[in-house]
């Protein structure tokens, strides 16, 4: 007869779970499935995430009678590391309404649960039977209850804990800073690695460095992060993943030879470390050396594809960020939203609606899911086309809506000119609970400057102190916009004064505006007391000069237009040549202004003289007219 020593044995041979039924199958039917140690061997077999069933170990305890601290330690910790985390929290609570008494093994993966659910009263509810416990002196349970605080942005709870500790170890140090930086207090995170270096009685470790190289980056820190890489070479041994976080610190802080020089003395190079090399190059516009570089990575996942594509789309470069979406099809990479988010960004710069279709359609063969993210990309991308009422089918279509997706939508009806029903749905979003951020205000004061709103304008321009929202200088250039469109140049002249004093990097755009303005209202002694002002600042802007050569050339001023075209001839004030593109059967066509490069430019030019006789009446527009164009 099958027996209990047996019965082990055999789950220690055990090879898959159909086996491991077989044999639990002959453990019902013997009567062994009270044996604790039995049980326990089940338990360990079903938790083992390479072929195990969380599943069929809750129904294995289920039929138990008495289960063991040391089954639910398993099980608790297993759910939590699956990402169940409600089970958790529940396996808990199960055993303690069994009589059994959680250890220091129990408490760190019920308190890691308890921190990502952000269930904050169930975390108190845990610290204060810890406490009576008498648990909490346990090292390894109090560093778990500051991780829990951290996870639950507690800083000011998880700080006090850490005070009061008597005896810290490098793991409570590594578990404040790691917090920190979590929490986005990068500043805190480097005055807590200061502080233990000042104690000097431990030493940092890898998990320290890592987390504080985090910090600096964040913090542009490139100082500190060059003490750390000196630190690390003379007191440890540098792993992969500490070269990995020195070359991103060294990258993101701009000192691409530094992160080169890492990069090439790696011994062992994984994708993590070719994805911030880079990306490192992207951010400082050397895009060709970040291609050569992403052609010679050997192993390419779906988050450096996506980089690169990204790069493409980020330096208007999107007929090679859609040629190499094509190359990962070809390599049977699966594209996530994040990858067609960056697309539909390349359309929505270059206003390629056909292209931005074809990625639409893309996404639903695909079932990428059109939540908040992809559907603020769609509706970003439509509007910018033109498309208006699809971006509003897609916005009323998301079934969850974020801030983004509301001022995409309100930016949207503003560029288009709907004025009204952008101020309606920023109206609406305020209603419904939605705080609206600083991107939502550029949109509604947009909307305000296009539909000539000035009081509305002026009215949503305080509401932003409400909202402890400080103006930028794109939303005084917003209302200095919709005072100057609305005759108020006087006011709008003086709002400037206030705002820019002598800062020339605030004041140069804003009397831009005001002078777009006096060009419109044709108002020619302040559009050249704003021209001076702004030569006065040695702008290198061709714009300023422009203007107010239009200015002149509206009142047949053109002694003034030579004299101003003179001088920027003299301050070699080059004007940027005007650039326009158009979308045709899927291709993009770029045109500069004196530019005769293009191959159909003959075609072009004649069709041209054509529309412009139909235009003006000396032709009659015939079918056969645009034949073959």
């Amino acid at each position: 007869m099958l027996g209990a020593k047996s019965c082990i044995a055999l789950l220690k041979a055990c090879k898959s779970m159909d086996q491991l039924k077989q044999i639990y199958a002959q453990v019902f039917r013997v009567g062994l499935e009270q044996s604790k140690n039995v049980l326990d061997k089940l338990i360990v077999f079903c938790i083992d995430p390479s072929f195990g069933d969380l599943q069929y170990a809750e129904r294995i305890i289920d039929f138990a009678d008495s289960r063991t601290l040391l089954v639910y330690n398993l099980l608790i910790k297993a759910f939590a590391k699956e990402g169940s985390l409600k089970k958790s929290v529940f396996l808990f609570h199960r055993l303690r309404e069994e009589g059994l008494w959680p250890d220091n093994f129990t408490y760190p993966f019920v308190f890691k649960a308890v921190g990502r659910l952000e269930a904050v009263w169930e975390g108190l509810g845990l610290h204060g039977h810890v406490m009576k416990t008498g648990m909490s002196l346990d090292p390894y349970v109090h560093n778990s209850l500051l991780d829990m605080y951290g996870l639950l942005g507690r800083v000011d709870c998880m700080r006090m804990m850490f005070d009061e500790m008597p005896e810290k170890d490098v793991i409570s140090w590594n578990v404040m800073i790691s917090c920190y930086v979590r929490c986005g207090m990068c500043e805190n995170a480097v005055h807590m690695f200061h502080k233990m270096l000042s104690e000097g009685r431990l030493c940092p470790d890898e998990a320290t460095v890592v987390s504080t190289l985090s910090a600096c980056t964040s913090l542009k820190m490139l100082e500190l992060g060059v003490e750390i890489h000196h630190y690390i070479n003379e007191n440890l041994n540098p792993t992969l993943i500490m070269r990995n976080a020195l070359l991103d610190m060294y990258a993101k802080c701009g000192d691409l030879s530094a992160a080169r020089r890492i990069f090439d003395e790696m011994p062992v190079k994984n994708v993590i470390c070719w994805t911030s090399m880079i990306t490192g190059y992207i951010n400082l516009s050397k895009i060709d050396e970040a291609r050569e570089l992403f052609d010679q990575s050997p192993s390419k996942d779906l988050v450096l594809w996506t980089a690169m594509i990204n790069g493409y789309v980020q330096f208007n470069r999107f007929d090679d960020a859609l040629s190499l979406f094509n190359c990962m099809q070809i390599e049977r990479i699966r594209p996530d939203k994040f990858t067609v988010v960056a697309l539909l960004t390349g359309c929505s710069q270059v206003g390629a609606l056909d292209q931005g279709k074809w990625i639409h359609g893309y996404i639903e063969d695909n079932m990428i899911k059109i939540d908040a993210i992809v559907g603020t990309a769609l509706i970003d991308m439509y509007a910018k086309c033109g498309c208006i009422e699809v971006a509003l089918d897609i916005f009323h279509s998301l079934q969850q809506k974020d801030t983004a997706s509301w001022t995409s939508i309100i930016c949207g009806l503003a560029i288009n000119g709907r004025s009204e029903e952008a101020i309606e749905l920023f109206n609406e979003m305020r209603r419904v609970g939605f705080k609206p951020d600083d991107i939502s205000f550029i949109g509604v004061l947009s909307a305000c400057s296009h539909g000539g709103l000035v009081d509305e304008g002026r009215q949503y321009f305080r509401l932003m102190e409400s909202y402890r929202i400080d103006p930028k200088l794109e939303h005084y250039g917003c209302l200095v916009d919709i005072l100057g469109r609305g005759g108020l140049l006087d006011e709008a002249e003086e709002l400037i004064k206030i705002v820019a004093g002598g800062n020339a990097h605030v004041a140069v755009p804003l009397y831009g505006a005001l002078l777009s303005a006096c060009r419109v209202h044709r108002n020619v002694s302040m559009g050249e007391r704003m021209a001076r002002c702004l030569m006065e600042m040695e702008t290198g802007d061709s714009s300023v000069h422009t203007l107010l050569a239009n200015i002149y050339a509206s009142y047949d001023r053109w002694g003034d237009v030579m004299r101003v075209r003179r001088k920027m001839k003299d301050l070699r004030v080059r004007k940027v040549p005007g650039c326009s593109l158009i979308e045709v059967d899927g291709i993009i066509h770029e045109f500069l202004v004196g530019d005769p490069s293009h191959p159909k430019m003959d075609d072009i030019c004649s069709l041209l003289y054509k529309l412009v006789d139909i235009l003006t009446g000396s032709q009659v527009l015939d079918d056969t007219c645009l034949l073959g164009y």
